[in-house]
């Protein structure tokens, strides 16, 4: 089964109106692989901003959102009023939201299953510390992580998983393609073990982790990793490039 390339922009909290203004023009004037589905993750005070200015072969994501429609939950933001903006997806449990905000896998797999209830297509993140990585438990991090996450969806339709080692995000450190590959095959292999054939073959797995320009077409090759999340080079024009990386 192919799966379309699929590459998602994460502009964490960055950019004013003036900035994501040049980047918007950017995008809306490059030539892009009509073939790649293309998100960007933009700060919450500007999702409408964005929306409204981006052109609609793009799609906007939320950076996160809580697990209730309404309520006293200062500073939250829910997917009814996600969608309300003419937003269509969410990224969920980011390593920033668990590590640097204690974000529990249970809240994240609560947001999971709220979000797809609301019909929002969902940004899925797992990956483990450098710790976790030299200590030899990858596998058991990432795989705890996803069982969270595949107990609350019904839909895998609308979720995209996302693999982001810790110790390769924002750190210049990229996951060789040899090492992105090995992870994503065996997030294949446990999605064929414990759901089914039809999900393991259909949901796309992207990496990230200090994807540029300069390493995205090795990266793209790889058999099992369908595309991207991406951070800092999101906010820079090569992000056109990463885009294209199979053209």
């Amino acid at each position: 089964m192919s799966r379309k390339f699929f590459v998602g922009g994460n502009w964490k909290m960055n950019g004013d109106k003036e900035s994501l203004g040049e980047l918007i023009m950017t995008l809306n004037t490059a030539s892009l692989n009509d073939e790649t589905e293309v998100v960007c993750g933009a700060p919450s005070i500007y999702l409408d901003y964005v929306r409204s200015k981006l052109d609609q072969r793009i799609g906007v994501a939320a950076q996160n959102c809580y697990k209730v429609p309404k309520g006293a939950f200062t500073g939250e933001i829910s997917p009814a009023m996600i969608k309300d903006c003419g937003i269509e997806w969410v990224i969920l449990g980011h390593s920033e939201r668990r590590h640097v905000f204690g974000e529990s896998d249970e809240l994240i797999g609560q947001k999971v299953a709220h979000c797809l209830e609301s019909d929002l297509g969902v940004i899925a993140c797992v990956g483990e510390k450098l710790e976790e990585r030299e200590a030899g438990t990858t596998e058991d991090v990432v795989f705890e992580q996803t069982k969270v996450i595949a107990d609350n969806v019904k839909d895998w339709t609308q979720v995209v998983l996302a693999y982001e080692p810790v110790w390769a995000i924002g750190t210049g450190k990229t996951a060789t393609p040899d090492q992105a590959q090995e992870v994503h095959e065996k997030l294949r292999g446990w999605l064929r073990a414990n759901l089914s054939d039809a999900v393991a073959d259909s949901v796309r797995i992207i990496y990230g982790g200090s994807v540029t320009g300069g390493n995205c077409k090795e990266l793209a090759a790889q058999p099992d990793v369908d595309g991207f999340l991406v951070g800092g080079a999101s906010l820079k024009p090569e992000f056109v490039d990463i885009i294209n990386a199979r053209s």
